[in-house]
Formats: structure tokens, sequence, C-alpha cells
């Protein structure tokens, strides 16, 4: 696969949701708030996840990673946060999954979240997936 974001094609976005797998929940830490549920899936390609908080089967937020950048959005501020991630840094903290940092970009990547939006759409048919893609609306 190309290592640009921007020049996937349309076959490549198919095989990445495809490759998506839910995480057994007993492998994530629950929050302590009531009525709280996280779902995580994993991608085939290293540092390609996404998280889901459910509270009341609503989104109140989530976050996609993939090759080193981010997308985000929750349900405080209602919009679609992107930056970049600190995984693909060469530096020995990075290797852990747990010391994930996320720079903020100023202004939202179009172009990332068009990608994330295609990624998405391959799995509309999903409950889950079908409401992230409403919150880009």
């Amino acid at each position: 696969m190309s290592r640009n974001n921007n020049l996937l094609t349309k076959d490549e976005i198919e095989l990445l949701g495809d490759s998506l797998r839910e995480i057994e929940q007993k492998l994530l830490k629950q929050a302590d708030e009531e009525g709280l549920k996280r779902i995580w899936f994993q991608g085939e390609e290293p540092y390609f996840d996404i998280f889901f908080d459910l509270k009341d089967d609503n989104i109140i937020w989530f976050q996609f990673t993939f090759r080193g950048k981010s997308l985000s959005w929750d349900s405080k501020h209602r919009q679609i946060q992107t930056g970049l991630t600190n995984e693909l840094k060469l530096d020995d903290v990075s290797f852990y999954a747990a010391t994930k940092t996320i720079e903020n970009d100023e202004k939202v990547d179009q172009e990332f979240m068009s990608l994330v939006k295609s990624i998405l759409a391959t799995r509309s048919q999903e409950k889950i997936f079908s409401q992230a893609l409403l919150l880009f609306d």
C-alpha cells in the first residue's frame, strides 16, 4: 500500500475497512462512569485503531488513528478534530501503546477526514459505523 494516505485506491480502502476487528471487552479498561461502554476496533495494519465510547447506545466520543494521524469527535464540543500521533516517531517511549500522544492540528485536515469517512463507509451496514458517519454532517 502506498504510504501517502491521500493516494489510497478504492480497493485499498475496502481492505482497510474489512481488516477492522473488534477487540474483546475484557482487554479494555472500562470507564468508571455508569452506563459507559468502550468499543475498540483494530485494523490489520499497525497503528490503525478506532475507539468508541457509548452511553445509552449513543456515541459520546470516538477516535480514529491511522499511520500517525488522528481524527476524534466528542459530544461536548460536537466537532471533528484532527492531529498527529507520536506512534511513528522512533524514540523509546513511543514503543508502548499506552504512551500515545496526539498533537492537534490548527485546522481540520480535510483530506484525512475524507479518508476516515471512506473507511467508515465500508462498514456502514453496522450500527456503530453508521452512527459515526452521521457525526460528520
